[in-house]
């Protein structure tokens, strides 16, 4: 019965590629475009049929995470090209911001440690990828962002290492005093920072020929440009989410969230605490540093005084929104983040309030404070979690 079941999978996937293949031929204008179409087609066939073989999962869980995220790759990258510039760049500044979140939803939500100098770690790795810049620019974007991960990560090493000895408000103080102090210590050098005026990257990033050439030659360069940057982000989004995720499921993971449950059961079982609280501010820090190298390769400068306290707040803010410890609440906070500053622009437009004024600056700190006291209301575990409780209910009225 199970090699009937599998056969019939195996002809309705050829099937199904079959009829991808002949759509595409039909509605693509080029080789190249058909080419393209049906390889993004028949990668989504084949990554849904393997995802949806019963048992899959459980024997194979890392597989079946690569395969997912090779699926919602392809799905995002395919959709990109027919995005505007303007929702590309949200998208691109949302997945970046995804990526922070996620490192502080690991911290706090698996290990239960606070921090509110998450910014300053987007700071260290944002000015980590322009100050290498400006001295080596022929460096491939890949080693120059693994350098901003690193720089994160010894940052972390070097917060972390006190506070082992640090819990609840002590620690979020010792973090609250990096963030407040980070744009000082960026000025004091000004020689290698550029100071509150921040740097600019020498040279744009720029998409490759082969990517331009599907465009038609009254296609706008900024269009270009803007998907070819959402692309990058978005397949950094995908690699650093899977590496999260195995991360979360693995050995460390579980101790971690022992750590964060009982630590006198976590010891008795053998789990060192300072090193797990350690490696918790490093993984936190170097995602936060990834996130900010991915910011400023977006807007292709980086200026200090951005990643400031009120940013911290902001990102603490969103994960407890999207729901802390999960993989999905870091992406709903990144969306919410990326496309908030549209939502209050239309608002301040519909509503008379002056764009310039004071309370139009104050806009984005009100509305992410109504919705945090909103989630904790209605949502404790936040957008993430009502959603999974909501399905969990469901699955039991409908089981007989």
């Amino acid at each position: 019965m199970k090699w009937l079941v599998a056969e019939r999978r195996r002809s309705l996937s050829a099937a199904l590629i079959v009829v991808a293949v002949v759509i595409t031929s039909l509605l693509a204008p080029n080789p190249r475009d058909r080419v393209a179409l049906g390889v993004a087609i028949v990668v989504a066939i084949v990554g849904v049929a393997t995802l949806t073989i019963r048992g899959f999962r459980e024997t194979h869980p890392v597989f079946a995470r690569a395969t997912l995220t090779v699926v919602a790759l392809d799905v995002a990258l395919f959709a990109t090209y027919f995005f505007s510039s303007i929702t590309n760049f949200n998208l691109a500044i949302g997945a970046a911001m995804s990526i922070v979140l996620l490192g502080l939803s690991f911290l706090t939500g698996a290990s239960g440690q606070i921090s509110l100098g998450n910014s300053a770690f987007m700071g260290v790795g944002a000015l980590a990828v322009a100050i290498w810049a400006n001295h080596h620019a022929s460096t491939p974007m890949v080693v120059t962002l693994l350098i901003a991960v690193a720089c994160g990560a010894f940052v972390g090493l070097l917060l972390g290492l006190p506070a082992t000895r640090l819990r609840g408000p002590y620690l979020a103080g010792m973090t609250l005093a990096f963030a407040v102090a980070f744009t000082a210590i960026v000025n004091s050098f000004t020689s290698w920072t550029g100071g509150d005026a921040g740097l600019q990257l020498p040279t744009a990033v720029t998409p490759p020929q082969w990517l331009s050439s599907f465009f038609n030659a009254q296609t706008s360069l900024l269009r270009v440009n803007t998907m070819w940057l959402a692309d990058i982000t978005i397949v950094v989004t995908g690699v650093a989410f899977f590496f999260m995720a195995n991360l979360f499921a693995s050995r460390t993971g579980r101790a971690m969230r022992l750590v964060r449950d009982n630590e006198v059961a976590a010891e008795l079982v053998g789990v060192s605490l300072p090193r797990a609280r350690v490696i918790a501010f490093m993984v936190s820090s170097a995602y936060a540093a990834l996130g900010g190298a991915l910011w400023t390769l977006i807007n292709n400068s980086v200026s200090p005084p951005t990643f400031s306290l009120a940013l911290s707040i902001t990102i603490l803010s969103l994960v407890v929104i999207g729901g802390i410890g999960t993989i999905s609440g870091a992406l709903i906070g990144g969306v919410i983040y990326a496309y908030s500053t549209n939502v209050i622009s239309w608002f301040t437009q519909h509503t008379g309030i002056n764009s310039q004024g004071n309370l139009a600056s104050q806009l984005p700190g009100i509305v992410f404070g109504g919705l945090l006291i909103l989630t904790m209301l209605f949502a404790p575990m936040g957008i993430a979690g009502a959603v999974r409780r909501v399905w969990a209910r469901r699955r039991v009225r409908m089981t007989p």
